[in-house]
């Protein structure tokens, strides 16, 4: 959304960078609990639990405890699935980067268009078919 111009008031913009320190803190409490990690020192150190996992939560991130305690809820419940965001996160921008990069006249609509009319697919087909080149050539002869 910042780069597409909907965060100039600085609010919105701390609201979404907030937002990212949710979504990195609910990986660390995602790996740490499901793996059985060892927790840091300024939770009380042994293995994560519920408890140390809020603990790091309330510290990290200044959402609405109540629903930050559903948040920490649903990662406790649902493993793997905040590191799982990040990565699909992190693959989509790099996609993004790489076509943009090899298409300087195509804009940031002109991929979303294109990798949302692909439909739901793995990350694997999603950056061979915006970023290799016989794939996006395969793709298009077919449209």
């Amino acid at each position: 959304m910042d780069e597409l111009g909907w965060l100039s008031d600085v609010g919105d913009r701390m609201g979404m960078l907030d937002s990212q320190r949710l979504r990195a803190a609910r990986v660390v409490v995602d790996i740490g609990v499901h793996c059985g990690l060892r927790a840091p020192e300024s939770v009380g150190g042994g293995f994560w639990d519920a408890d140390k996992a809020w603990a790091f939560l309330t510290d990290a991130v200044a959402m609405d405890r109540a629903v930050l305690r559903f948040e920490l809820n649903r990662y406790l419940g649902w493993p793997g699935q905040a590191p799982s965001y990040a990565l699909g996160q992190r693959v989509w921008e790099q996609a993004r980067a790489d076509y943009l990069s090899r298409h300087p006249t195509a804009t940031l609509k002109d991929f979303h268009s294109r990798a949302l009319r692909l439909g739901g697919v793995s990350l694997d087909v999603l950056r061979t078919e915006m970023v290799d080149e016989q794939g996006m050539s395969q793709r298009d002869s077919r449209t």
